[in-house]
């Protein structure tokens, strides 16, 4: 509590600055930097939380606050509980240190991977040897 020369007492309350609400999704994610029409820099990472707004991530790399990124992530939902979804975030750097990067989610969107995606990652493989 912080007093006043009036002594009325101000209560220091820490709140949220955010306005969306945002969501642990730790997922594997590619991302690419873009200079123009140009790939500047790719890399991986992993996401931590993300809402309809921005996203962290973590990153190797300090990435150049200011850039378009593109980032690309498998949802962790399947659609009609069949069908795995990519999910593509376009916007652009906000903020990055050691520890990774903040992007600006400017639109995005899901793309479906097909259910044949799915069925081929569950099936076994056989090797069969070349003679």
């Amino acid at each position: 509590m912080i007093e006043t020369e009036e002594s009325a007492p101000i209560r220091n309350v820490d709140r949220e600055r955010r306005l969306k609400r945002r969501f642990q999704i730790e997922q594997e994610v590619r991302y690419k930097m873009l200079y123009g029409q140009r790939i500047a820099e790719t890399g991986t990472g992993k996401t931590s939380n993300i809402s309809s707004s921005g996203v962290w991530f973590t990153t190797d790399n300090m990435l150049t606050t200011g850039m378009p990124i593109e980032l690309s992530m498998n949802w962790p939902v399947l659609l009609n509980d069949s069908c795995p979804m990519k999910l593509m975030i376009y916007g652009c750097v906000v903020r990055s240190n050691e520890r990774g990067a903040a992007v600006a989610i400017e639109r995005y969107e899901f793309r479906t991977q097909g259910r044949a995606f799915t069925q081929a990652m569950q099936q076994p493989v056989e090797l069969v040897p070349v003679h």
